[in-house]
């Protein structure tokens, strides 16, 4: 009898059982710069910080200097109903009741703050009496005859902020938030046909545009690829085939799995890193989807470098920040590798988790890789927030609690590019806000509402284990439109010797446990907790699947009772 057959059937007979892993660990460079155990080292309580945001912020009554941050829109544009409008940043002068007649708030803001409560189990439709899903329909332009979520309402407010018609990726990012919310809630009245409607139009821009994505937007309107002063955004064909996959699960229509494969074709034909803000990642996802679910061979490798490396050309450095100033880690977040010595942002952190944590379910051998980033960004997010980072390193500290601890800075930064901030020290939390409203924008809007709406996907997918460091991460959490599938987690052993944790088991049902990167059963009959054992550096992609269920194999997919607990089987 071999060792490992030995190892294996001990497995069975123990509570605790430890694998060495099977399928070889692929890494991602930029992660592995990053610290094992970052520093100062504290988890905080994410999905605890999206209730609290969801239950301060939806406050209309809430008072207080900049208060309420919700406001009620009447301007009934491409829809006839009421929307609510969300601020941007704390106290955005171009924002509220009385300002631009109440018309400016974006969609990043809205439908973020929306996705990300709904993904904490909170019922948008029925938010204290409110349908925050339904009214989020007026972000569909159709009386601009573009027939896509924008991120704002109409071209009368949308020059006072970013993006809208004239910037890519700000045209293509409300579509995916629209499809992520529209999964949780099919049958919600309108929304079914809207994303018809986006798909439609996805699919017929990626037919004129021929597989070439080297444009700095889509004019949805007139059909035609666009260039300005904005540099070219091809990493925009991620966005799209993200959406039209996504359309292919839900409607069946085989036109949006062609639009699908053609944009994601696009997007690996390109031969320079092509990340521009915050769709690159959705392709990798993608890539390792599709390749497990179709059997492509998308190159997933070369989109998780594009995604992390910071060697994009058009938004020079962008990617995932590696590094340690003045004793703390800030590795994990996402934004310029180069702007100001480093600049990552909160928003473009918790974002990254929705695609990048679900890859994992589709090809394991990102497992170590995504698991040790995802310990270092839930580590540095938190330093976003004025309560856990200290005075010194805040530009606005005496002014901070304007936030009322749910409102983040925007940023982190190297050095200020702020002019009045220059003397605080690396790493300095800061925002933008007051250089979009230059002498306007108070000092309080660095803190970032849209940011800190997005909470909720990290709430989503991070929970805590018994052994500090050890994080369980959630891969079905974002997986949207995914096939049916089991309860599936992640969990990366970061330190020096070999872990022993406890898992628990969904409630009222009897699971046997099986790691995909081991390959095996590691635990049988789990009716409550087991004791599971990760070896030094390594880890482990656990699918809680029903006890004594009938196990088939199809080509590399190995099934329980006919669904897939594993895409790629060794050696079949």
């Amino acid at each position: 009898m071999n060792t490992f057959l030995k190892t294996l059937i001990l497995c069975f007979l123990l509570s605790a059982c430890s694998v060495q892993p099977r399928v070889e660990q692929k890494p991602i460079e930029r992660v592995n710069k990053m610290a094992d155990m970052p520093q100062p080292f504290e988890i905080i309580d994410y999905n605890k910080m999206a209730h609290d945001f969801n239950n301060v912020v939806f406050d209309f009554d809430a008072t207080g200097e900049f208060w309420p941050l919700v406001w009620i829109d009447k301007s009934q544009k491409n829809y006839p109903q009421d929307v609510v409008g969300l601020y941007t940043a704390i106290g955005d002068v171009r924002q509220g009741p009385d300002n631009n007649e109440g018309m400016f708030h974006e969609a990043l803001a809205n439908m973020g703050a929306t996705l990300g409560a709904t993904l904490i189990g909170i019922d948008k439709t029925n938010d204290r009496g409110i349908d925050y899903v339904g009214m989020l329909k007026n972000y569909f332009n159709s009386e601009t005859g573009w027939d896509i979520m924008m991120n704002n309402t109409c071209p009368e407010v949308a020059l006072l902020g970013g993006g809208y018609g004239r910037d890519w990726w700000y045209d293509v990012y409300p579509n995916l938030l629209f499809y992520a919310i529209y999964e949780r809630y099919p049958n919600e009245p309108g929304l079914e046909e809207i994303a018809r409607k986006i798909a439609d139009k996805f699919y017929e821009a990626d037919v004129i545009l021929k597989g070439d994505y080297n444009y700095s937007y889509f004019d949805y309107g007139k059909m035609v690829p666009m260039k300005n002063n904005i540099c070219i955004q091809p990493d925009a064909a991620a966005g799209h085939a993200w959406v039209l996959y996504a359309a292919y699960k839900n409607f069946g229509d085989k036109k949006y799995l062609d639009g699908a494969l053609s944009a994601l074709s696009a997007l690996q034909s390109q031969s320079q890193n092509p990340t521009y803000e915050l769709l690159m990642p959705f392709g990798a996802y993608l890539s390792a989807r599709i390749n497990a679910e179709l059997g492509k061979d998308y190159d997933v490798d070369k989109m998780l470098d594009w995604s992390f490396d910071g060697t994009a050309i058009c938004r020079e450095g962008w990617g995932v920040l590696a590094d340690k100033w003045n004793g703390f880690d800030i590795s994990g977040t996402v934004g310029s590798t180069v702007d100001h010595g480093g600049y990552g942002f909160l928003m473009n952190t918790y974002d990254a988790a929705w695609p990048l944590v679900p890859l994992v379910r589709y090809d394991q051998s990102y497992a170590g890789a995504i698991g040790k980033w995802m310990l270092n960004a839930a580590n540095a997010s938190k330093l976003f927030y004025p309560q856990y980072m200290p005075d010194e390193h805040e530009t606005i500290p005496q002014l901070a609690n304007a936030g009322k601890g749910v409102i983040a800075y925007e940023g982190i930064i190297k050095q200020s590019n702020l002019p009045e901030y220059q003397d605080v020290k690396a790493p300095v939390a800061q925002g933008d806000g007051p250089l979009w409203v230059a002498g306007k924008n108070p000092p309080q809007s660095q803190l970032s509402v849209y940011g800190s709406g997005h909470v909720g996907i990290f709430g989503s997918i991070i929970q805590k284990t018994d052994v500090e460091g050890i994080l369980q991460l959630d891969l079905l959490a974002t997986d949207f439109f995914h096939d049916k599938a089991y309860p599936t987690y992640l969990y990366y052993n970061p330190h020096e010797e070999s872990k022993t944790i406890t898992v628990k088991t969904p409630k009222g049902q009897t699971v046997d446990l099986y790691n995909t990167v081991s390959g095996t059963f590691i635990a049988k009959n789990v009716s409550d907790s087991t004791k599971i054992k990760i070896s030094s550096k390594e880890p482990a992609v656990i699918v809680m699947v029903p006890s004594k269920g009938e196990i088939t194999y199809s080509g590399t997919e190995m099934k329980v009772n006919n669904v897939v607990i594993d895409y790629h089987i060794q050696g079949k």
